[in-house]
């Protein structure tokens, strides 16, 4: 998950998850990083320690991943706290129903 820094010096865990062409957010691709979201877009799969270690093996997957988002019309987006705690509160009222 990325962390970012605030002003106060607290930092804050960031999940990713893609936006559709009308501002959707798609929660079923959500993950701690933005690398997780893009693996889950691939059209091919991709180990994670390559993409870490190779810069031809990761220009491969940015192609592949770049292909996909611009096809569909799609972006891969940080998630707000708030978006995130009323996701949380939308699945929590589907589980009680």
């Amino acid at each position: 998950m990325l962390e970012t820094a605030s002003q106060s010096g607290v930092r804050a865990v960031t999940d990713w998850t893609v936006r559709d062409g009308n501002g959707d957010l798609l929660f079923q691709f959500m993950a701690g990083s933005r690398q997780e979201v893009a693996r889950k877009l691939a059209r091919n799969r991709y180990d994670p320690f390559r993409l870490q270690v190779s810069s031809s093996y990761r220009e491969v997957f940015d192609r592949d991943v770049k292909s996909v988002l611009e096809f569909k019309d799609w972006q891969i987006v940080p998630l707000s706290r708030r978006t995130r705690a009323h996701r949380r509160g939308r699945q929590l009222e589907l589980k009680l129903n």
